[in-house]
């Protein structure tokens, strides 16, 4: 595995997390309990609240985090992680911690993803393609995540790493805005 490296206090526990996953076998397990938790916490403007704000205490966050991962079923290794980070008041990175321990896995499986945002939907066949010309570009397995920003207009942006291609029509129409106000 080549060396991936992620800071911070998020980045601290996403290592820690992930060693203990590869070293249990459980890298997959894990990863699927951490994004099952990223979903609860898109789904609820409650658990948000909880999961982003310093006015909950310690025990206030621990007995809420096992109610919820006792409800969602998320238990092992996982389960412990919420709660140990719940108990020692990191709840508020627990999102950046899921995306450090995500990068983390990617770079173990030799994947990149790649963030695309477009005006509209891909259709599968424009997916399949975009995946094709990256995973070429890259000589690695590119996986996806599409988001879908209609204020673009048209065309797309990819992010992959710290590398943004925007070939959206609105920077291009952006662009071409500036370039006649110099005229002038």
């Amino acid at each position: 595995m080549a060396e991936t490296y992620v800071s911070g206090v998020a980045g601290r526990y996403a290592t820690a997390l992930f060693e203990l996953a590869r070293d249990a076998n459980a890298v997959d397990a894990v990863k699927a309990d951490l994004d099952r938790f990223a979903a609860l916490i898109a789904e609820s403007d409650d658990l948000k609240r909880l999961v982003r704000s310093a006015v909950f205490s310690s025990e206030e966050q621990e007995r809420a985090v096992a109610a919820i991962l006792d409800k969602a079923g998320i238990g092992g290794l996982a389960g412990n992680f919420f709660k140990t980070v719940a108990a020692n008041r990191r709840l508020f990175t627990v999102e950046a911690i899921i995306r450090a321990y995500e990068a983390l896995v990617f770079a173990y499986k030799g994947e990149v993803m790649a963030e695309v945002t477009v005006a509209q939907p891909l259709s599968e066949s424009h997916a399949a393609t975009l995946k094709q010309a990256l995973d070429a570009m890259t000589g690695k397995n590119v996986k996806l995540a599409v988001e879908v920003d209609p204020s673009l207009l048209g065309g797309l942006k990819v992010k992959l790493g710290s590398k943004l291609v925007d070939a959206s029509l609105k920077t291009k129409l952006n662009s071409i805005r500036t370039a006649m106000k110099e005229v002038r």
